[in-house]
């Protein structure tokens, strides 16, 4: 009997052995992982801080009584009868269970997996998730809400401000990837609750909206939108440049000041001004109006989109979704482009004979400082460039060079050519290889530089690339026939061609040519 026990003893024994003296890496990590988990516990015991909850791996103080099976309450302890749980209950967890502060740093689960094994085996184990971006990509914009802190809206309707404030930010998902939002409280002055980088997440900018407190006064919305011009849309406030700048003003009945150069400064500058207007003003009221078509003076464009009259304010909340559909709408925000950033600029430069070395350099110069201006980029002004003489070369096409120290040192490298002038075909040619391949969005503007008669008809091909939607310049140095620069210039033509009687004087039209093309832009019509 003794021998067999001793063989059954021998083969359950057999039974559990394994059968190879290697350890499998899988196995080897499961028995680093329980011993980890005992050594924690041991430590946390002997510190008599914690100690392990066996339901589940979790841990809790030392003393702390397990969660009870009703929900957010936890089972009273033996010391209170149950005639007292109602009484026990309503204390604060807290009081009840006092936590003692622990000198034990808790490493987590994946840290302490970790240690001790080789990067191979790490490799093996599951990796901490990386943190996504945040913000929704689709609404990348940089608005600015001005809201009215006036005394006339009461502390109540104030208070429904705020709330909308938070879900307009929690509707379009604010965050680094996506919309950033910053706010001005405006009365009497305006003030600057928080900027663009004060916040990037809908969570937390919901709770710094809650903090903000009326200041009062008047409905100064006028000051307020010079204010932001000035102060709000700055690389320091977080403006990121390429996201359209928008602001979004909410007034209560009407302004106490006016507000018509402020908004078209703001336009000029790029600013898609909205206005959501809450209980404006009813007819026997508009006398005390200082201008009775106030939304349609700020308002980006007075097509409807920009403008949002809202009859009441307990419907303010049914305009979140509208509101946040219009600001992701990068499309429509029209007011991003300005005379600077949304136009391909074609340079026609004459490189003639009677030219010379020098002067040409000079006339580079020129082409360089007037590009300087602009900003350039694929999406922004694009600048292409022909030099001529009887014949053609394309320098550059308006997709070659999509950043501004790129596009200069392009134009520096212009090589002098040296021939006769043919100006006539050399705009037709800009026409064919620059022109067709623009944009449908751009002003196309076109700028030809000549020092000379030419020695072919210009005004068949200028008029014919006016027809196709080209804004003309001529700018004549020296011998130029200013006849010919008027047939090459758009109507006025007065407005559109530039003379000087010397090189060294080209520098003096960069601003006449830069603010006209501006004044052009801006006078477009609004509807």
């Amino acid at each position: 009997m003794k021998t067999l026990a001793g063989l059954s003893s021998t083969a359950s024994e057999s039974s559990i052995t394994p059968t190879s003296t290697s350890t499998p890496t899988s196995q080897r990590l499961m028995a680093h992982r329980n011993r980890v988990a005992v050594g924690a516990q041991r430590t946390h015991l002997d510190q008599g801080v914690h100690q392990p909850d066996t339901r589940a791996g979790f841990w809790r103080p030392l003393g702390t009584p397990h969660v009870s099976a009703f929900p957010g309450r936890e089972r009273p302890p033996a010391a209170y009868p149950h005639s007292d749980w109602q009484a026990w209950s309503r204390q604060p967890s807290d009081a009840i269970h006092p936590v003692r502060e622990s000198s034990y740093t808790w490493k987590g689960a994946r840290m302490l997996e970790r240690e001790g094994f080789t990067e191979q085996q790490q490799a093996l184990l599951p990796k901490d998730p990386e943190p996504g971006p945040s913000g929704d990509p689709n609404c990348k914009v940089d608005i600015a809400f001005l809201m009215d802190g006036s005394w006339s809206i009461g502390r109540r309707r104030f208070r429904i401000q705020k709330d909308f404030l938070a879900k307009v930010a929690e509707t379009i998902d604010v965050g680094a990837s996506g919309p950033l939002m910053g706010i001005i409280q405006y009365g009497d002055n305006p003030e600057i609750e928080f900027d663009l980088m004060a916040y990037t997440s809908s969570r937390d900018l919901s709770a710094a909206i809650e903090n903000i407190s009326q200041m009062g006064g008047a409905s100064n919305v006028g000051k307020a939108l010079s204010y932001l011009n000035g102060h709000f849309f700055t690389d320091a406030g977080g403006n990121r440049g390429r996201a359209p700048n928008v602001a979004v003003v909410l007034l209560d009945g009407w302004p106490t000041d006016k507000l018509e150069e402020a908004s078209r400064l703001a336009r000029e500058s790029g600013i898609n001004v909205f206005f959501v207007t809450i209980e404006g003003p009813a007819e026997d009221e508009k006398e005390n109006v200082l201008e009775a078509n106030f939304m349609d003076e700020a308002v980006c464009r007075t097509n409807g989109f920009f403008s949002m009259p809202i009859f009441s304010w307990f419907d303010l909340g049914a305009a979140v979704q509208p509101l946040a559909r219009r600001l992701c709408d990068t499309d429509q925000l029209v007011c991003s482009k300005t005379c600077l950033n949304s136009n391909d600029i074609a340079f026609i430069i004459d490189g003639s004979s009677s030219v010379g070395t020098g002067n040409f350099r000079t006339v580079l110069q020129f082409v360089a400082n007037v590009t300087r201006e602009f900003e350039i980029s694929d999406t922004d002004t694009r600048v292409g460039a022909v030099q001529y003489t009887y014949e053609q070369r394309l320098e550059f096409s308006f997709r070659q060079h999509s950043t501004k120290p790129e596009l200069l040192a392009a134009i520096q490298g212009i090589s002098y050519w040296s021939g006769g002038t043919s100006t006539g075909a050399a705009i037709a040619y800009a026409a064919e290889r620059l022109f067709s391949q623009s944009k449908p969005s751009k002003r196309k503007i076109m700028i030809v530089i000549t020092d000379g008669r030419s020695y072919d008809d210009v005004r068949a091909p200028a008029l014919a690339i006016q027809r196709q939607g080209v804004i003309a310049y001529s700018i004549g140095i020296a011998w130029a026939v200013q006849e010919e620069l008027e047939y090459i210039a758009s109507e006025p033509d007065m407005e559109h061609s530039f003379f000087v009687d010397d090189f060294d004087n080209l520098h003096k039209l960069v601003t006449k040519i830069i603010s006209n093309i501006c004044q052009e832009f801006n006078q477009q019509p609004r509807n």
